[in-house]
């Protein structure tokens, strides 16, 4: 499975080469748009769009609202990672003293 991160592009680069500045929450990186520049809509129109960045390459628009909520799962998500992580460790824990305890 792969996931797509939303971000929203701030700063076009290069023009000809299709590159952008997008920020992905709070973190700016260059990313190549060419999948979202169209005769509609052009370089300089694209920015403070948002879009879903998948491998360096702005697969799509997303609508802003489309855009927060994902963000929000995504944070959800790795918060969940982590408890599961947490909890894992302590079990791990847990079950290898008991190991060590039996004879």
């Amino acid at each position: 499975m792969c996931v797509g991160i939303p971000g929203q592009i701030v700063e076009i680069v290069d023009a000809a080469s299709d590159t952008a500045v997008v920020e992905i929450c709070g973190v700016r990186r260059a990313v190549n748009i060419a999948c979202v520049v169209s005769d509609e809509r052009n370089h300089a129109q694209c920015v403070g769009e948002w879009v879903l960045i998948h491998v360096g390459f702005a697969m799509s628009r997303l609508d802003p609202l489309e855009a927060q909520k994902t963000l929000e799962l995504l944070r959800e998500l790795g918060e969940m990672e982590e408890k599961l992580s947490t909890i894992a460790e302590r079990e791990g824990r847990a079950s290898g003293q008991l190991e060590e305890e039996s004879p």
